[in-house]
């Protein structure tokens, strides 16, 4: 080659630009409308617990309770495998964790329910109470999955989730405490009605995860008018006739 032949272009500058990855959206939680989750893709320093909570959950989400772990949560994150074990050393912390924020969204869900219903009639709200509670479950079978089960962590060494959980049982008692002063129900023993109405809204959000409601001819889209209908004829139940 002789001395002024012109050196070939380097290949940094004929390489074409990088195309630009589109962003993951964030998981938003219809539960809370007007707040916004962190997205993982938007990960920067001293955000590494919350995204790696909101990877999980989509992990959930999208393949089941079952389909989470640390090392994948941190691959959502885009973060190296050993940078989660800071926060959550065990897949149990991590799990622990999850199910906070979904028993959370659980309950904001719940209490905004109660908190749009114009009628003070306690059983009205009550109603209220019980549908919120299967829609919520059915939106989002995965996250109640990991709130309802004790197969992906401790539950008795979450303290907020012993929180969370005592305010919607309190929530319950109140409401059918003030329907009994107002001579609305059938029975005093509200023990039992509590339990029932539990076990009622529990059973059906479970057959849902499940499986069961094609066995029992619900198809997809009917499936929130039977939790209505069922959420009604339990509260007519427990009134007493007018």
């Amino acid at each position: 080659m002789s001395k002024s032949a012109k050196p070939p272009p380097s290949r940094s500058a004929s390489k074409p630009p990088a195309r630009k990855r589109a962003a993951r959206p964030s998981v938003v939680p219809r539960a809370a409308k007007g707040r916004t989750a962190t997205s993982p893709k938007s990960y920067h320093h001293g955000d590494l617990r919350r995204v790696l909570i909101v990877a999980a959950l989509e992990l959930a989400e999208e393949g089941g309770a079952d389909a989470v772990s640390v090392r994948e949560a941190a691959r959502r994150a885009g973060v190296s495998p050993g940078a989660p074990f800071r926060h959550f050393p065990s897949r149990n912390d991590l799990m622990s964790a999850v199910a906070e924020e979904a028993q959370r969204r659980f309950r904001s869900a719940i209490a905004a329910a109660i908190a749009e219903t114009s009628s003070e009639d306690p059983l009205v709200r009550f109603r209220a109470f019980g549908l919120a509670y299967l829609r919520w479950a059915m939106k989002n079978p995965a996250h109640f999955e990991v709130i309802s089960s004790g197969k992906y962590f401790a539950h008795d060494q979450s303290e907020a989730l012993r929180e969370d959980n005592d305010e919607l049982i309190a929530m319950t008692e109140q409401l059918l405490t003030d329907a009994l002063e107002q001579g609305q129900l059938r029975s005093s023993d509200l023990r039992v009605i509590k339990i029932a109405g539990r076990a009622l809204v529990y059973g059906f959000a479970r057959m849902n995860i499940d499986g069961h409601f094609p066995r029992w001819g619900i198809a997809p889209a009917d499936a929130e008018r039977m939790a209505e209908a069922i959420i009604t004829l339990f509260v007519d139940g427990i009134a007493k006739p007018v």
